[in-house]
């Protein structure tokens, strides 16, 4: 009685009322029960749907809602079934916009698609990140591994800017930087899954870099160490994400069953269909930009 209670009160206190109040209590009390009793699957990458589904996004949820009021384009280009990959820019000093569009995909498609996201290294190297990283679905970005969710149907997202994406400057603010050498469409090719252009604006925003202090960050073993406006000279509070307003497009899909024995190995087809996905989702940003009134509204 007192774990109900509790729950009730908190569902209260978030906004909820009447039914919509019960089914949540209700939810989560099936929940801890699964839990207890073992009545749940992680799968070989340590993908676990049932913690992701009823704690990871619920949480995520009102930053994505109330926070950011991310506006959603396009989701009817995401496959309700089978493999295909969301490639799209990546941005915000704080790696936010893989989360948002995790959160994007599963409220936006009919079924509630799950993303399998692609990392670098150093999220899973993270003894607190890299677990959690893994139970909410995402896995190291190799080819391996990106063949492997394919072969399973999976819907898979991957941020081919990297490091240099969310690292960069906000003087560079929407200006993609280099796609690498191509891994994800040779991943994507070899598989013959479609290829989704995604483009994210609002996350420059949350924490505008305005300088790296890199002696900093070598010392510390990181990829940079941000400057901004609040961080680090808030401490703690400086790292809380400024309420950008997002928009998020998901493009058309583009084939990669088309393109002929032996296309994941020359590197020509790869290059050109690189370029073309990157290129696709630069316009874009630039046609999100236009369209949205201001940065925080």
């Amino acid at each position: 009685m007192v774990l109900i209670k509790g729950l009730r009160a908190a569902g209260a206190a978030a906004g909820l009322a009447g039914d919509e109040l019960d089914e949540s209590v209700a939810r989560t009390l099936a929940f801890l029960r699964r839990r207890i009793t073992g009545d749940y699957t992680v799968d070989e990458f340590g993908y676990d749907g049932d913690f992701t589904e009823h704690v990871a996004l619920p949480l995520l949820r009102p930053l994505y809602r109330d926070w950011f009021r991310v506006e959603v384009r396009g989701a009817e280009n995401i496959p309700l079934h089978g493999g295909a990959l969301i490639v799209a820019n990546h941005s915000g000093t704080i790696a936010l916009d893989s989360l948002m569009t995790q959160v994007a995909v599963h409220t936006e498609t009919p079924g509630n698609r799950a993303l399998r996201m692609l990392g670098a290294d150093l999220v899973f190297a993270s003894p607190v990140m890299g677990p959690i990283a893994r139970k909410t679905g995402s896995t190291l970005a190799t080819s391996a591994d990106a063949q492997r969710l394919f072969s399973e149907g999976q819907l898979v997202g991957v941020w081919p800017e990297g490091f240099k994406g969310v690292g960069k400057l906000y003087k560079d603010r929407y200006r993609l930087q280099r796609f690498g050498r191509g891994g994800f469409v040779a991943a994507a090719l070899r598989a013959e899954v479609p290829i989704i252009p995604c483009s994210i604006v609002g996350a420059e925003e949350i924490a505008p870099m305005l300088a790296n202090a890199a002696p900093l960050a070598r010392l510390l073993g990181l990829p940079y160490f941000p400057l901004t406006p609040t961080f680090p000279w808030l401490g703690p509070l400086g790292m809380v994400p400024l309420p950008s307003k997002w928009l998020i497009e998901f493009g058309a899909p583009i084939r990669t069953d088309d393109r002929g024995e032996g296309a994941a190995d020359d590197p020509a087809v790869v290059f050109e269909l690189s370029d073309r996905v990157r290129e696709t989702i630069q316009h874009t940003l630039y046609n999100l930009l236009r369209d949205r009134r201001s940065v925080f509204f």
